[in-house]
């Protein structure tokens, strides 16, 4: 950790001993740059005393579930894979303002579930401290269930996990943040199988075409591009512009739109007052 300061040595000291305490975790991993430094910390702290549990669903792409697998293989790490079956979820499928929260609960209390069953003494997830900046009613549900989260009790943000991240050789240190794929949906429009793969397949053409840190959002049958501004430009030649056209059409979109502010996380939060925030609790 030569190229680390003092500061973020602490933190991933205090996270190694944190994880130490804990004895044995289920790690919730789906391959992002978070989960993926946390499961890596995990076994740095716990050896073999370590499970990482990945949830699938059709709002999960099969690319992170094929990233996840080979990452298990490489470090060595156990790893379970279950059925999240978010589709039965009433609550997921009408997509209220606390979708995530419902999600969330029904989630953890599975991967509980197979904590218990493997003999795991505490489940663990990736959250970090910038994630309390934003509107995440999931956190509430993870913090009910007694999840517990060493990313954020040990300080580190999303630019500290990166850095080191990238002092550890981890191949995700400048992959592109992801988020679950109904994150795509306006609060309140409801979820279906066939949209989520419509948004699936559609942010996959662009990742093919070179784009990186993107958004696919749809609202009804209409699609909205956030791209990094820099990428902006790239997407209006006409080639780029009739090219993902012709393919949004065929895909089933009614009509393709770019936003014009570009990528940025929660940007369906955007339409949220402080007080529908509060009243989804």
């Amino acid at each position: 950790m030569g190229q680390i300061s003092g500061r973020l040595k602490e933190k991933y000291e205090t996270l190694q001993s944190n994880l130490q305490e804990l004895q044995s975790v289920a790690v919730a991993f789906s391959s992002g740059v978070d989960s993926t430094f946390l499961l890596y910390a995990a076994k740095e702290a716990l050896g073999e005393k370590v499970l990482a549990v990945t949830a699938v669903s059709c709002s999960f792409p099969k690319r992170e579930l094929e990233e996840a697998k080979r990452f298990c293989e490489r470090t060595g790490v156990r790893q379970i894979i279950l059925e999240s079956h978010e589709m039965e979820i009433e609550e997921f499928v009408k997509n209220p303002k606390n979708r995530c929260y419902f999600c969330k609960h029904n989630l953890f209390e599975k991967i509980i579930a197979v904590s218990k069953e493997e003999g795991m003494k505490a489940v663990i997830e990736g959250s970090n401290l910038d994630d309390m900046g934003d509107y995440r009613p999931g956190l509430l549900a993870i913090d009910e269930l007694g999840v517990k989260s060493p990313l954020r009790e040990a300080g580190l943000t999303k630019e500290e996990i990166r850095t080191l991240s990238k002092e550890f050789g981890l191949p995700t240190w400048e992959k592109p943040s992801f988020a679950c794929l109904a994150s795509r949906f306006p609060y309140g429009e409801e979820i279906s199988e066939e949209k989520l793969l419509m948004v699936d397949r559609a942010e996959q053409f662009l990742l093919d075409l070179g784009f990186r840190q993107l958004r696919v959002r749809i609202h009804d049958t209409i699609a909205r591009i956030e791209l990094e501004p820099q990428d902006i430009s790239r997407m209006l030649s006409d080639e780029m512009r009739m090219k993902v056209y012709r393919e949004f059409k065929e895909i089933g979109f009614s009509y393709v739109t770019l936003d014009l502010l570009g990528y940025r996380t929660g940007s369906m939060n955007e339409t949220l007052s402080d007080e529908e925030k509060k009243a989804a609790f």
